[in-house]
């Protein structure tokens, strides 16, 4: 069996140097990883990790990778996979930061679901070109080995967008999320699209990172900025549930002064007050798919990019412009 050793002499280096490139660790220059990785290639190197499961030619584990799991958000996703995992003998676990990556090449997972901007593309490349099996939520990646399930965000950002023009909105806010992150851009690239084809309406701006945090701070420039703003599209509920923490000190109301829809319709949004306006859809049911498409690629089956389906919900946070 091929080892590392085989593959360090080959490849002219240490290894400790193999060892850090099959990691993907940032310590290999991009070129000697490139390197490194298409002679394991070649060689069909199998990790240690995975020689140690070949008897039962699988582990029964995979991994979600997110940049965090707390909360409604994540915790609804990952019960979805869960269940679709657990069903066909397989367990999850949750995984976050950079060490955690590892468990791909190394064996230690049979497959990933991933959904933190955070992990490169570069990397999951990489793993894919290894022959590790990957669903992506977050990105547009082509391998054989990595599959699509993506939110529908133009149609979102469509139905938010047209509900507040729909409602005579002139001055519109579009609430961003973190810089780079892939549904933030497919977002604003949409809310972008629909305004400018609509010379008369004003829209700004605000970049954000997607917590509550943000969305309590940014109501003070927000302030600076506008006498009364007159609608909010933030990009997700979280940062919509900030604002409303925000216009609580301040003596504008929401649904009448300053009008806000979001995005994800997560449990609280429901209790607000007034009640928030949201882009609904089923978190359980993304992880689900998503979950069986990594499923089908596992058991070498023909899979096909799968969209998420939204819709409106509308609530009082929200309300025809007052001139």
């Amino acid at each position: 069996m091929v080892s590392i050793k085989d593959i360090a002499k080959k490849a002219g280096v240490s290894i400790s140097t193999v060892s850090y490139a099959l990691n993907g660790s940032p310590k290999v220059t991009e070129k000697t990883s490139k390197k490194i990785l298409e002679i394991a290639k070649e060689l069909n190197y199998v990790p240690n990790a995975a020689a140690r499961t070949l008897k039962n030619r699988a582990s029964k584990i995979i991994g979600a990778f997110m940049p965090d799991y707390g909360g409604p958000f994540f915790g609804d996703l990952l019960r979805g996979m869960r269940k679709t995992f657990n069903q066909h003998g397989y367990d999850l676990i949750a995984c976050t930061g950079k060490e955690s990556h590892r468990f791909l090449p190394e064996g230690i997972i049979d497959g990933a679901v991933i959904l933190d901007w955070n992990f490169p593309d570069e990397e999951i490349l990489r793993y894919a070109d290894l022959g590790n099996k990957m669903i992506v939520l977050d990105r547009e990646l082509h391998h054989p080995n990595i599959e699509l399930v993506l939110l529908d965000n133009h149609t979102g950002t469509e139905l938010a967008i047209n509900y507040l023009i729909k409602k005579k909105h002139q001055n519109i806010i579009l609430l961003s999320g973190p810089e780079g992150n892939f549904d933030s851009q497919q977002r604003l690239q949409a809310a972008t699209d629909i305004l400018q084809k609509h010379p008369t309406i004003h829209y700004t701006i605000y970049s954000g990172d997607f917590s509550q945090s943000f969305g309590k701070e940014v109501v003070k420039q927000i302030l600076k900025d506008w006498t009364v703003p007159t609608a909010i599209f933030s990009f997700n509920d979280d940062m919509a549930v900030g604002l409303y923490q925000g216009f609580q000190e301040t003596p504008y109301k929401i649904g009448t002064d300053v009008h806000i829809i979001g995005l994800d319709n997560i449990e609280v949004s429901k209790y607000l007050q007034p009640p928030l306006t949201t882009i609904n859809y089923s978190k359980e049911e993304w992880g689900s798919v998503a979950a069986d498409h990594l499923l089908q690629l596992l058991n070498d089956k023909k899979t096909s990019p799968q969209t998420i389906p939204v819709c409106l919900l509308e609530r009082e946070s929200v309300g025809d412009r007052n001139d």
